[in-house]
């Protein structure tokens, strides 16, 4: 039956082929991409890459939150939601009985937006809930996810911008036939069901962004330089009327005009044939109707600025200031100038901010980027102040680097060196399948020929210093500019959307739609697994009695050399100032600057990257100059010249950062993780007081670093040069002492839960992030990775797991949640339990109750498990450890004392276990557990006496977590 199937795909691929014998091809494309239109209009865009038998599938759609009506926003958003509900074929246990049910929610929704009484409303919604639940005994949620999971795909996921909407997954290579039968079906037969809880998680999306500093910047800068373009008129998520106020007869009104084969493409990049590919998406898309109505999205163009428009925002996280300009947008040639101006002002290494304002230290932070969208792009900055700097002092400081970039005031070899490492960067895309997708997608949604877009480096090269001051004197003038200042603040005009209550809806996991039966039925043919074989694939050679790991690159000329050393912060804190105080130093014969510019020059950076457990210093870039660029980062380690003042500015930036910090939830939240997990004695020990970091001189700082390189290290190497010409690179380059110090790796350890306690971290949000963890001091046993993997996978692993079934899906308790049993990394640490959730304040009771009960009392679905073994086992038998991922494997196995990956053990046992070997999994290693359960959120909003119920409540201050 395999054969005959296959026999039919090969007769549609010679079919296919000569429907598409004129593929759109480019001589001398290194990604060697093939484009092809279908007699429907859809475009399919294909580049072979066959690293790994897997594929990179984008369905993208050309139309997004500017497509959405201005009286009824946020549709675009809403429909990406929508589209994971399944159609008539799955999604559902019976769809004629189901859909007399949806049209009732359907016209009561209709009815709902029209009413503004709240009693009225809640009435209506009452009755909406009820329909819906009844809905729910017929629906079978996630099941979209379970087909993704059974076949073994990757990152399920969708995105929404101002341009596009976007589908994602990755893909065995086996599976692109299953994957077309299911993504036809979905954009030609979607249907929306369990509309009422993913409302909840849309809610919940504006109540974020409404809180989020950064995202009141942009639209506040967009709502300035765009007064007649959607851009600034209305934002992706919609207004929190239109959000209110929805309506199915209008999302599916976009979806008809806009999710048409005409205004669409197929974006595939991976193990394919391209023949084959297109036999496939013909036969399942071919069918899919367009729209000769097609609208043409029209705009009103944008006036002239003649003075610089200002504007406040208010927040609780940290000052800082922002500007940008109107700049062309991608469908446009000139916006490659964007990119190489904005890398010309700050590349990170040597542009002008980068050499004036950060190297000399005269602001906190700042950025640099052209942000484009297709119709007009943005060239934004932004600044953080210093302690006692006014934000408009850092925004005269920016513009004054803007005006140098007008004039001319940099040298013509910076835009040079710009290109080279666009080029270079241009390089480390395409060798990931994703970063070829995403270059097909800019592509397809600026409407531009590939053949043009594979002449952007030749174009580049032709630039010169004049045409980036003549695009920088045409578009960033002094008066032409947007500007915001974010202040410090409580945000009085928030006004959070309350969501009626809803009952909670039917999981159904042991129902499957006979859609799902099918695809489960079909059996492709099997990939066998490759395993890394570190014998083969990698060699361990000896430089001057120290390790170097050495593998080749054959793919293109990028080089990595690292030097791994066996001390990080945990052991010497001092160690993570100095890293950043290196960055700031010269040598007797180089300026910082002098430096900085050499490396850019040649395509190669460094940096010391120091963690908790290890440091390392990586020298990468183009291949045929990493041995001079080891040599220029050599000279600076060993030979920078102290400076205390600069040494002064740092460590009173560092005070600064501390601070801001603490304003940050997402830096709060991190710090809560580390305290929750090592404790406040680890933290205390591990952290610098303001008090000795203020005592710090230059000899202490460099000392640590210059004592840990005369210490014993490992050595990397992933590149194009052959082993010999890597060891007399280091001879020449890397000298080393033969009474250098050995280390011995230490770990930080794990806090142990004998008894459950509830910590309280103040963060004034109205969300809040809860965390629970529990560690009984397990030893690591490679033995039992099999149960663990699959049990992860089953509970808590991706969409279709129970966490997200019921806190998401049935409950909409939280936007968003995971659980997971954590295996130790190393072989003298121990397994802990870890769970997450993100949610309103307000649901704080129902959503820990919740999460509570399905981990003491595992919700058990044979059919589930089955299409978590399926889709774990699918991954590893296409999960291919590949470049300089080989090195890293290999030090990983051995800390955990193993000569071979843990994949190879789990792919050999987990297709025996049943649901008996899951509930033995559970009642061992979860049930009856004692946890420590954390909470980041304002004590004031937090019930206090429910948390009491957990354990003893202790209230923490931001400087315990912190240590600072």
């Amino acid at each position: 039956m395999r054969r005959f199937f296959q026999s039919l795909i090969l007769v549609a691929a010679i079919a296919a082929a000569a429907s598409c014998s004129r593929y759109q091809s480019v001589a001398g494309d290194p990604m060697e991409a093939k484009i092809c239109t279908l007699d429907n209009g859809l475009k399919v865009y294909m580049s072979v890459n066959k690293d790994e038998p897997r594929i990179q599938a984008f369905v993208a759609i050309h139309a997004g939150g500017k497509n959405d009506p201005s009286d009824n926003t946020g549709l675009a958003h809403y429909l990406e939601h929508m589209m994971f509900k399944g159609t008539k074929s799955f999604g559902t246990s019976d769809f004629e009985a189901e859909a007399p049910l949806l049209a009732a929610v359907d016209s009561l929704f209709e009815v709902y937006r029209t009413k503004t009484d709240p009693q009225e409303r809640l009435d209506i919604y009452h009755v909406i809930d009820s329909i819906s639940y009844e809905a729910s005994k017929i629906a079978i949620p996630n099941e979209y996810d379970k087909l993704m999971s059974m076949i073994g795909a990757r990152g399920t996921n969708a995105f929404t911008s101002n341009d596009l909407t976007c589908y994602v997954e990755e893909i065995p290579s086996n599976q692109l036939e299953t994957w077309a039968k299911i993504e036809a079906d979905r954009f030609m037969n979607c249907q929306f069901r369990g509309f009422h809880t993913e409302l909840e998680a849309v809610y919940e999306e504006k109540n974020m962004s409404l809180a989020d500093d950064d995202e009141k910047v942009y639209d506040a800068l967009d709502s300035m330089l765009f007064r007649n373009h959607p851009y600034g008129l209305q934002t992706v998520i919609g207004t929190q009327d239109h959000l209110k106020n929805p309506s199915l007869k209008a999302i599916r009104k976009f979806k008809d005009t806009w999710y048409v084969p005409n205004n669409a493409a197929i974006l595939l990049s991976g193990d394919f044939d391209p023949d084959e590919a297109v036999a496939i998406i013909k036969k399942h898309f071919g069918a899919w109707k367009p729209n000769p109505d097609l609208p043409k999205f029209e705009f009103k163009a944008e006036e002239p600025s003649t003075e610089p428009s200002v504007k406040e925002v208010v927040g609780v996280e940290s000052e800082s200031v922002a500007f940008a300009w109107r700049t062309p947008g991608s469908a446009y040639p000139e916006s490659e100038l964007s990119e190489v101006a904005g890398m010309v002002l700050y590349n990170g290494m040597a542009g002008l901010v980068d050499l004036d304002v950060l190297q000399e230290q005269k602001v906190l932070g700042c950025y640099v980027y052209p942000y484009d969208r297709t119709d007009y792009g943005l060239f934004i900055f932004q600044g953080m102040a210093k302690e006692g700097q006014k934000l408009e002092e850092v925004r005269d400081i920016l513009l004054a680097e803007v005006g140098k970039l007008r004039s001319g005031d940099f040298p013509d070899s910076l835009v040079t060196a710009v290109v080279n490492n666009i080029k270079l960067q241009h390089m480390n895309q395409i060798s990931r399948n994703q970063g070829r997708v995403f270059l097909f997608l800019e592509s397809f949604i600026s409407g531009r020929d590939w053949k043009y877009d594979c002449g952007k480096i030749a174009r580049l090269e032709k630039l010169t210093k004049k045409d980036i001051s003549d695009w920088a004197c045409k578009y960033l003038g002094d008066n032409n500019y947007a500007l915001v200042f974010k202040r410090l603040g409580i945000d009085t005009s928030i006004k959070k959307i309350d969501a009626p209550k809803i009952t909670p809806i039917v999981t159904n996991r042991d129902k499957q739609s006979a859609f799902l039966q099918e695809i489960a039925a079909y059996e492709p043919e099997p990939i066998e697994p490759v395993f890394v074989d570190f014998k083969k694939d990698m060699s361990v050679l000896e430089y001057k009695g120290l390790e170097l790991l050495y593998k080749q690159n054959e793919k293109n000329d990028i080089a990595r050399l690292s030097f791994i050393f066996d001390r990080g912060s945990d052991n010497d804190p001092l160690l993570s100032i100095a890293s950043d105080y290196i960055e700031y130093l010269g040598t007797p014969s180089k300026s910082k600057a002098d430096i900085a510019s050499e490396l850019f020059s040649i395509a190669c950076s460094f940096g010391v990257r120091v963690a908790a457990t290890e440091t390392s210093v990586t020298v990468s870039g183009l291949g045929e100059n990493i041995g001079k660029a080891l040599g220029i980062v050599s000279s600076l380690l060993n030979e920078a010249v102290a400076d205390e003042a600069v040494l002064g500015e740092l460590k009173s930036d560092i005070f600064r950062a501390r601070a801001d910090a603490k304003m940050n939830q997402r830096d709060c939240g991190n710090a809560l993780w580390n305290y929750l997990f090592y404790g406040p004695e680890y933290v205390r020990a591990k952290t610098l007081k303001n008090s000795e970091l203020s005592a710090l001189d230059s000899g202490q700082v460099l000392g640590a670093l210059r004592d840990l390189l005369g210490c014993a290290h490992k050595i990397l190497y992933y590149g194009p040069a052959p082993q010999d010409e890597v060891l007399a690179m280091l001879q020449e380059r890397h000298p080393v002492a033969d009474n250098r110090k050995s280390l011995e790796k230490t770990w930080p350890v794990e806090r142990p839960t004998p008894s459950s306690e509830v910590i309280i971290a103040p963060y004034d949000a109205r969300q809040f992030n809860y965390m629970q963890y529990s560690n009984r001091g397990e030893a690591f046993d490679p033995s039992e990775a099999p149960a663990l993997e699959l049990f992860n996978e089953y509970f808590g692993g991706s969409m279709n797991s129970i966490v997200f079934q019921e806190m998401r899906e049935s409950r909409a308790l939280a936007y968003s949640a995971f659980a997971d049993m954590d295996t130790p990394d190393h072989l003298t640490g121990t397994y802990s339990f870890m769970a997450y959730i993100a949610s309103q304040n307000d649901k704080l009771r129902q959503a820990v109750t919740a999460f509570d009960e399905i981990i003491e009392t595992l919700p058990q679905s044979p059919e589930n498990l089955e299409i978590a073994k399926k889709g774990l086992l699918s991954r590893i038998r296409t999960r291919r450890v590949t470049g300089e991922a080989v090195l890293r494997a290999y030090l990983k196995a051995r800390e955990l004392g193993m000569d071979e990956p843990m994949d190879k053990m789990t792919f050999e046992k987990v297709g025996e276990m049943g649901m008996d070997e899951l509930l033995a999994t559970h009642e061992r290693w979860i049930k009856g557990r004692k946890y420590i359960y954390a909470i980041l959120g304002d004590p004031k909003e937090l019930d206090k006496a429910f948390l009491r119920t957990l354990g003893p409540v202790k209230q923490v201050s931001l400087e315990e977590i912190f240590g600072y």
